[in-house]
């Protein structure tokens, strides 16, 4: 009976929910719940109350993570105390305090060769004449004085270092990709260069403002 009536002084206290409401749901009377509240406290359950005080302190520091294991170690060490696991997982339970468990990252997986696209290039970026060889990536920016991102996929021409194409979007996605793609071929519908993705877009962002 005792953890119905500690569930009702709890969320009486916290959430200042009906006693009457509570104790119609929990199947108790009023009648014995004031009398438990009015009773003298023995030392366990005052300790008890001193207990779920740290255990909601540290449930809210650390964001809901803490299973009874971890919380007794925090407890136990933090407050030089010598409480055991059951004793720390029962108090949880009456307060409805449980960890939040996480989702488990999901193991990277190496590409392929099917799914690896050949390095043509070997890292030599020089070209030799206009349209031989492409580079392409995509950048973020963020607009100023408010939380909204712009993306922007440019394609720039290693020969001269020229922009062939590029497309400003509210995504980050596959269109915004195939979008500069066809823009460029639109543009050079003769052409067939190689492609490199340029992971620091500086450079590409730097013509890119001087050209436009």
């Amino acid at each position: 009976m005792e953890p119905k009536y500690l569930t009702i002084q709890f969320f009486k206290t916290e959430k200042d929910w009906d006693i009457s409401w509570m104790c119609q749901q929990l199947n108790v009377s009023r009648t014995g719940y004031y009398k438990w509240l009015n009773r003298e406290q023995p030392k366990e359950e005052i300790e008890n109350e001193k207990i779920a005080l740290w255990i909601k302190e540290y449930d809210e520091k650390f964001k809901h993570t803490l299973g009874y294991r971890r919380m007794r170690n925090y407890i136990n060490r933090d407050k030089n105390k010598h409480y055991s696991k059951g004793r720390i997982q029962r108090i949880m339970r009456v307060y409805g305090i449980k960890s939040v468990i996480r989702k488990q990252r999901k193991p990277y997986r190496y590409s392929t060769p099917e799914t690896t696209a050949e390095n043509i290039l070997h890292r030599e970026f020089e070209a030799s004449k206009p349209n031989e060889k492409w580079g392409t990536d995509v950048t973020e920016f963020k607009v100023p004085m408010s939380n909204r991102k712009v993306y922007l996929s440019a394609i720039l021409d290693f020969y001269d270092k020229s922009v062939v194409s590029y497309v400003l979007s509210n995504h980050n996605d596959n269109k915004l990709v195939f979008d500069t793609y066809d823009l460029a071929l639109k543009s050079n519908p003769d052409v067939t260069p190689s492609f490199i993705v340029i992971e620091d877009f500086n450079i590409q962002t730097k013509f890119f403002r001087r050209n436009f």
